[in-house]
């Protein structure tokens, strides 16, 4: 049965159409004329086998279907146009698997459909094989081709809408109408409803032109998904031992804001004590972006007067390399906060506002990494959690499961008591991995009875180094992979803070006559400094230690268990004792 609407269609014949979808009866690329053949693309499987499936449902139940004889040639034409949608091999190269795979899939019984159709007009099934070898060789000799640029473009988007819509009337219409009389060609538009969705760039043009930066541009920059409780329990576990404890205020308001003092714009600005920690690693990664990120020569003191833009830059790349550096050089996971709670806390956890409303976006290249941070900076340099943002990211990065396995005890955990960061959390900061010891490599004590107990330390010599006051009193011994780092750039550990100590000289840890003498420069962002700190050192002379005199500055202790008996000038400053 056909539509009223249909019978208004068929006076209007021979109507043109160019680069032809069909629509409603079947799936697959179509091509009615040869010139047209570059112009077309695939339709949607779904709507055309559902209408098939329809047309044959309703002739089985006997809706009287008249089908008028045409004359040969226009029905050569129509039987060209059906057996396209079963070739493929009038798709490109380049389609050619996919499309035959979608025609596979194709059911019986739209073959037989058509069949009965060309019996019922007269047409053997001798005939009806003639028509595919004399197409195929036709589309063989120019296949069609689709353009990929402009298959999601917005006027093909709406003119299959308007198909798509045509398609329906024109199924609903076939319900209730009564039988029509079919014309010739009318036949063919009425059946096969074509739609022109191609532009009049061929694909060989569109990869002529192809900007390559902008397909990157386009490309999904991360994955991500919202953090869950159980996720959030097992973070406050790590970091805290009991995912009822929570951030401290001094790491709620602890951000990676810099210095405003002109001598010091390289500084970043601690609020209050706590996250030193992690404040001094990212210290030290931006000053080694700073100083050494556009070479490895030397520098003068002028590099320590970046300007606002060019040091957000340099904490971008600093907190990548973290990220990217902890995620083992293959992935990172970057923590934003949404604004709004993602599950209700419930159970053993108790809520600080912030672990609740973060998103984690998931990216495996370094470079999608990059342009999230960028767009994202502001939240740890400027917002208000900067600092727990790093903290749960590089965790994430890492691995719950890794990080706890870092760990020579699986109870440890990263943050301890009064807020402060443990040896463990900067280790991740620095190396990418959750150790708890600053030693070379594995130590294997035997206590005993077939019992060994593994330490483990550094495996590899790292970019930013460690000097800590506990060594100077043989509490620990600090190895060479964070003593002697690749940058002359290190955290110094001393009366439970951590602070920066750092050199303009690459050539400090190669060559011995670069550390005859030389400067070190030192930075405390909780110390409310207000001026450059300079120290010289001079190891051709020797240091003696005046015992009436104790009060030795804990941060010349720490310089000499790297260069021993070292002179130590403050050039003017106040020591800091």
């Amino acid at each position: 049965m056909i539509s009223e609407e249909l019978q208004a269609t068929v006076k209007d014949k021979h109507r043109p159409r160019s680069g032809l979808i069909v629509r409603g009866m079947m799936a697959g690329p179509v091509a009615s004329s040869p010139e047209d053949l570059q112009k077309r693309r695939l339709s949607k499987r779904s709507t055309s086998i559902s209408s098939a499936a329809q047309l044959k449902g309703e002739k089985e139940e006997g809706n009287d279907l008249s089908v008028p004889s045409v004359d040969s040639q226009e029905s050569k034409e129509t039987s060209t146009q059906v057996n396209t949608e079963f070739s493929p091999r009038t798709l490109s190269s380049s389609h050619t698997i996919s499309a035959s795979e979608k025609l596979r899939n194709i059911p019986k019984d739209t073959d037989d459909f058509f069949a009965k159709l060309f019996s019922e007009r007269g047409r053997t099934k001798t005939e009806e094989r003639k028509l595919v070898p004399n197409f195929c060789t036709e589309s063989n000799e120019k296949s069609l081709k689709v353009s990929a640029s402009h298959r999601h473009s917005g006027t093909g988007k709406e003119k299959k809408e308007r198909s798509l819509k045509k398609s329906e009337n024109w199924l609903s219409g076939l319900r209730k109408s009564p039988t029509p009389t079919w014309n010739k060609e009318d036949q063919t538009k009425d059946v096969l409803e074509l739609v022109d969705v191609e532009d009049e760039a061929t694909t060989g043009e569109v990869s002529k032109n192809l900007n390559l930066s902008t397909l990157h541009m386009l490309q999904e920059v991360s994955v991500s998904k919202a953090i869950d409780i159980s996720l959030a329990k097992e973070l406050k576990n790590l970091l805290f031992g009991s995912s009822l404890c929570c951030f401290s205020e001094e790491w709620k308001i602890q951000s990676f804001t810099f210095n405003n003092i002109p001598q010091l714009k390289y500084g970043i600005v601690q609020k209050k004590g706590g996250p030193c920690g992690v404040l001094a690693a990212v210290q030290a990664c931006v000053l080694q972006q700073l100083i050494f990120g556009d070479s490895n020569r030397n520098k003068d003191a002028r590099c320590l007067q970046p300007s606002e833009v060019h040091r957000t830059k340099c904490l971008t790349m600093a907190l990548a390399d973290i990220l990217w550096r902890a995620g083992g050089n293959e992935k990172a996971v970057v923590a934003l906060p949404s604004g709004r709670q993602q599950f209700t806390p419930i159970g053993k956890y108790k809520a600080d506002g912030i672990l609740e409303t973060l998103i984690l976006h998931s990216s495996t290249r370094y470079e999608d990494l990059i342009v999230l941070l960028q767009q994202n900076i502001h939240q740890f340099e400027i917002g208000p959690c900067g600092c727990i943002l790093l903290t749960v990211s590089v965790i994430l990065s890492r691995s719950i499961n890794l990080v706890r396995n870092d760990f020579d005890v699986l109870t440890n955990r990263l943050i301890g008591s009064h807020g402060y960061c443990t040896q463990e959390l900067v280790n991740l900061l620095l190396t990418g991995k959750a150790v708890s010891n600053v030693f070379n490599d594995v130590i294997e004590l035997n206590s005993g009875n077939g019992n060994i107990t593994i330490l483990k330390g550094i495996t590899s010599r790292s970019d930013i180094g460690l000097l800590s006051l506990f060594e100077h009193y043989d509490v620990c011994q600090v190895g060479c992979y964070l003593k002697t780092p690749k940058y002359p750039i290190w955290l110094v550990c001393s009366e439970s803070h951590f602070s920066v100590l750092f050199c303009l000289e690459k050539d400090l840890l190669s060559d011995w006559k670069t550390e005859r003498r030389f400067d070190l420069y030192y930075y405390d962002g909780l110390a409310n400094q207000e001026e450059e700190i300079r120290l010289t050192v001079d190891t051709t002379q020797m240091f003696t230690e005046d015992k009436e005199n104790d009060l030795i500055p804990p941060l010349e202790h720490c310089i000499r268990t790297k260069w021993q008996g070292a002179v130590i000038d403050w050039n003017g400053t106040e020591p800091i004792l």
